[in-house]
């Protein structure tokens, strides 16, 4: 699991960055200043939980915990759903798929909760 989730992290930080110049470059100026800032919103967590990710690695080779997997995983699903739905709604300024974003962040903040619960138990 550790590499996998060095691989992914390491990834979303890459296209994160690709998205950030995306955004700045090719997006200023296309959609309104609101579309924009959700965009930026976006690649922000979607950086944050790649770095995140990286931390999950780091931790699997640590302790040997489910949790700490879990997390891994969270994290993974958690960006997909949060950053993917803004991207989406950036993109298309269809507005309900802001309703799928909350699960997204609920879905990190599990990630956030089984990372520590996987350290301090591992």
């Amino acid at each position: 699991m550790q590499r996998y989730f060095f691989i992914i992290g390491s990834s979303l930080a890459m296209v994160g960055v690709i998205a950030g110049a995306f955004g700045a470059h090719g997006l200023k100026g296309r959609i309104s200043g609101g579309l924009l800032e959700t965009f930026e919103v976006a690649v922000r967590y979607q950086m944050y939980h790649a770095l995140g990710l990286l931390a999950v690695a780091w931790a699997v080779s640590q302790w040997s915990s489910q949790l700490i997997n879990l997390a891994g995983w969270s994290f993974v699903i958690g960006t997909c759903i949060f950053s993917g739905s803004l991207y989406i709604l950036s993109l298309t300024g269809i507005r309900w798929f802001g309703a799928i974003t909350p699960i997204g962040g609920l879905v990190l903040i599990v990630g956030w909760a089984c990372l520590i619960w996987g350290a301090i138990h591992g």
